[in-house]
């Protein structure tokens, strides 16, 4: 952990949301925070700078015209505080105005407004968080689902740190031997050295793996599955989306190309949030609109997670119906037979069985459970290991880069024209780039981009 020089300035804000609730919280963190306290609050027995931290007190705040408002007032003393700093939480009635009466006190007796996650950016420079879990608290804050709150407090409890620690440590490690080489001509250099860089690297290989392969799993939970109801003109596509939903979102007519453009809508199945896209049927279109619906749907089909391919159960339907999901993997492909409740006679069940298909009725909402579960199986497969810390998009293209500097620098080694000066310069640069994930290289661009993405008050 990094630490830098106290802050001077002391901020302040709201830290509940807006809107009518039980209780309002103004956030106050920095050395004028008791000063503050002495000024507006107004209780028995000795002042707040007079008592000691985790503790609370029962009073009033004194604004610009008496009192603002009814509070309870926490003490923190550094470094047991959110940012390590002296600070305050003053816990009055919810509501828009009285939080707003309360800050606008503190405002006055010295206190400037708080940025957006400045609080947690103070806790990141003051060294009580790295850079991985001060991202953790926002996908904590925006987390959907148990899964994605799971995952983000795993990450905020450091497990996620610790792997990239281990990652830093591990190439730092074969830093230093390739560093030692530097004193040696190739023909005095210790066999043993590169034998043991040659190992370390292949750990690092794997350690590279494991991390990347949880990406996969972080874009399931931080962005949601996007699930993508395909199949020819009236199959049943929007009446499926309907059905999910449990509303009416999606018109629902018997004229073919009803759907000329993606529906998109949002819910959670089972823990894990979807985002499901009923799309134009798919047909050699005249009209230009719905031609450009139908391209957009193809689109959709190679880019999502899952793919609900519909197929009409009340007629006759043959191998070429399924030519659209055919190249595609069976892995994100599920097979739905719909309109079970009036099933034809001509039916052909031969060439889907393959697929292990689906039967439905969204018209009567039966067979939903089957597909729901199915859809489940599907996202099971593509997650991994659930409920564990998992790399973002930022981590992902950071460990990209870094192993790209990493089997650069085995090459420069081990290669016939090798050259142990430049191999260890790419495995600086490979350090630098992971520095850059928990924090320990950072620029000011990096954490605007990081903290401005989050509330004020946090």
């Amino acid at each position: 952990m990094h630490m830098q020089e106290p802050f001077t300035e002391t901020i302040a804000a709201i830290a509940t949301a807006p809107g009518e609730s039980a209780i309002g919280i103004v956030r106050v963190s920095g050395p004028a925070s008791m000063t503050i306290a002495d000024r507006l609050f107004s209780g028995k027995g000795t002042p707040p700078s007079q008592r000691p931290g985790q503790t609370f007190l029962h009073g009033t705040i004194l604004g610009d015209h008496g009192v603002a408002d009814e509070v309870i007032l926490l003490i923190y003393r550094a470094p047991a505080s959110y940012t390590r700093e002296d600070a305050i939480e003053i816990q009055g009635h919810g509501g828009t105005v009285a939080a707003k009466r309360i800050l606008r006190a503190v405002l006055a007796a010295g206190a400037r407004s708080a940025e957006p996650g400045e609080f947690t950016k103070r806790a990141f420079l003051n060294g009580r968080i790295d850079l991985l879990q001060a991202e953790a608290v926002l996908d904590l804050i925006r987390a959907r689902t148990d899964r994605a709150a799971q995952a983000a407090l795993e990450q905020l409890t450091g497990q996620l740190s610790q792997s990239f620690h281990r990652l830093y440590d591990s190439i730092l490690r074969i830093a230093g031997d390739l560093e030692s080489t530097l004193d040696f001509s190739e023909d005095e250099l210790p066999e043993r050295i590169a034998r043991d860089i040659a190992a370390s690297t292949i750990t690092v290989e794997e350690q590279f793996r494991s991390l990347l392969a949880s990406w996969d799993e972080g874009h399931l939970l931080r962005e949601g599955a996007s699930i993508v109801i395909a199949g020819k003109p009236n199959v049943g596509k929007s009446t499926l989306l309907n059905a999910l939903l449990g509303k009416e979102r999606a018109i629902v007519t018997p004229i073919p190309g009803t759907t000329r453009d993606s529906i998109e809508e949002q819910l959670v199945i089972d823990g894990y949030t979807v985002i499901i896209n009923d799309t134009a049927g798919l047909r050699d279109a005249t009209c230009e609109i719905e031609s450009e619906g139908i391209r957009r749907t193809n689109e959709l089909l190679t880019r999502s997670d899952i793919i609900i391919y519909v197929l009409d159960g009340s007629s006759h339907f043959v191998e070429s119906d399924l030519d659209p999901v055919s190249s595609l993997s069976t892995k994100k492909t599920i097979i739905v037979i719909n309109k079970t409740d009036i099933i034809s006679d001509k039916y052909n069940r031969s060439f889907v069985s393959t697929w292990s298909p689906i039967y439905i009725s969204a018209a009567r909402n039966e067979g939903l459970g089957d597909l729901k579960a199915a859809i489940v199986s599907h996202l099971g497969s593509l997650n991994g290991v659930p409920n564990r810390a998992v790399i973002s998009e930022r981590h992902r293209q950071l460990l990209i880069s870094a192993h790209a500097e990493i089997k650069e620098a085995a090459l420069l080694f081990s290669g016939t024209d090798s050259d142990p000066s430049l191999a260890a310069a790419r495995l600086r640069e490979a350090l630098n780039i992971l520095g850059e994930a928990t924090g320990r290289v950072y620029h000011d661009e990096l954490l605007n981009n990081i903290f401005s993405r989050f509330c004020i008050g946090k």
